[in-house]
């Protein structure tokens, strides 16, 4: 398996939308094998394809089992072009961060129970329903393949401050 890197904002590759994956073969499989050895890596719970530079409609996720509600997966998952095809008028603020947008966190607003659609790396779609952090990460991880970060749902206040922080925070990196 590869790490592959991981784009940081304000990378413009990172408002890319993703297109739809049409062919389930075994280069899928190792693009999502390649994605969880970088997620894990980089010590997330969640990555979308258009992180790594990757146009397509692919996200993992590795929930905790304490984190996850009781009839939503937990685990290892891949979810291949998931979509929400429902939301809850209800939301809740919760603090978010991003592997693209590194030792930055915000309060972000949600929907607080999703239903959504996607396939699995052999082209069988599955539509499930979820809420807590499952909910807010398909959420979180949707948008990226749409070409939206966190940021985008905060203030122009809040998010030039932020954005100057990690400005500050990108300088301090090894090359």
């Amino acid at each position: 398996m590869t790490i592959l890197p991981i784009l940081i904002h304000p990378d413009k590759r990172l408002r890319k939308t993703a297109t739809p994956v049409e062919t389930f073969d075994d280069s899928l499989k190792s693009i999502v094998d390649n994605m969880f050895a970088t997620m894990y890596d980089a010590h997330g719970i969640g990555l979308a394809a258009t992180q790594v530079d990757i146009h397509q409609r692919i996200v993992v996720m590795d929930i905790p089992a304490d984190e996850a509600t009781p009839d939503a997966p937990h685990g290892k998952h891949a979810f291949i072009n998931p979509e929400i095809v429902e939301r809850s008028e209800e939301t809740a603020f919760g603090q978010e961060g991003c592997l693209s947008i590194p030792e930055q966190y915000a309060d972000v607003e949600r929907a607080t129970h999703i239903r959504y659609r996607y396939q699995d790396t052999e082209g069988n779609t599955h539509e499930a329903e979820a809420d807590g952090l499952l909910g807010v990460c398909m959420q979180h991880e949707i948008d990226h393949l749409n070409g939206v970060l966190f940021i985008d749902h905060l203030s122009r206040l809040k998010r030039e401050r932020l954005e100057k922080k990690l400005a500050k925070w990108v300088k301090t990196q090894p090359l």
